[in-house]
């Protein structure tokens, strides 16, 4: 399985791109940053994305990746909690702000198809299977185990506070894909929301994990907030030492095969 990080951060600039993950050049996970880094040849690969949750900078790039599926259209499937694709159908997809892809060029054969799923539910995307899991963030979000016909597998967080141990005890994956966004002074704001995680907070729910499953998956940090990237990225060697293990910080352009 190949993963490429399409986009690291929490905002965009010149040379940082919005929260994305692709899969084997077929699947995405979160849709921040899918048009404004792949040529048009790698875009009409997609045929299915995975929304952790609705905020813009996770689905920002669903509505060009669609007007840019050309005619006829290949069928685009895009997965989320019901409460997501309700939010991304109200504010992307009603034909208000642009053109009605799931009704695009007609309702019986659009350009994407929104699929609701279930925390806990497995679904079987091809030779994929995928495991969604609620995790806690300030609005219903979903991350994602994503598992291969080889029986490696991924976890990937989108956007969470701490409190995953219940997620810990149904993964055991290769490589763990989990958020950043803030610095640790930053803690007690982010364990009273539980809406993100700080360095010192994932050496706690990492700790947790290991005590779980016995050891620590290889780990990459992505939504890094690029206002403080350094400092998070001090404060994440820190960590590191205290759990005896490299926390990988992700960027643009990094490709993991597992």
């Amino acid at each position: 399985m190949k993963i490429e990080i399409l986009g690291a951060h929490n905002t965009e600039t010149e040379k940082y791109r919005l929260p994305c993950l692709l899969v084997d050049d077929v699947i995405a996970l979160d849709a921040g940053a899918l048009t404004s880094t792949l040529p048009l040849s790698r875009q009409k690969a997609i045929n299915k994305v995975l929304l952790t949750h609705h905020h813009f900078d996770h689905t920002r790039d669903l509505i060009i990746l669609a007007a840019n599926g050309g005619m006829p259209p290949p069928s685009l499937d895009v997965y989320g909690l019901p409460e997501t694709l309700q939010v991304v159908y109200s504010y992307l997809f009603d034909g208000n702000m642009y053109r009605d892809y799931t009704a695009w060029p007609s309702r019986e054969n659009p350009r994407v198809t929104l699929k609701p799923l279930a925390p806990g539910q497995r679904l079987t995307l091809g030779e994929y299977s995928v495991l969604p899991l609620s995790v806690g963030h300030s609005v219903p979000t979903t991350g994602y185990l994503l598992s291969d016909s080889k029986g490696h597998s991924i976890f990937y967080t989108g956007d969470t506070g701490n409190g995953l141990s219940e997620v810990w005890r149904q993964i055991a994956p290769d490589v763990l894909f989990i958020e950043v966004s803030g610095l640790n002074s930053m803690g007690e704001e982010m364990t009273k929301l539980r809406r993100h995680l700080t360095p010192s907070l994932l050496v706690g729910e990492l700790k947790q994990f290991q005590e779980l499953k016995g050891y620590i998956p290889r780990t990459i940090i992505v939504h890094i907030p690029t206002l403080c990237e350094e400092e998070v990225r001090s404060e994440l060697n820190d960590a590191g030492k205290q759990l005896g293990m490299e926390l990988e910080l992700g960027y643009e352009g990094l490709v993991i095969e597992v």
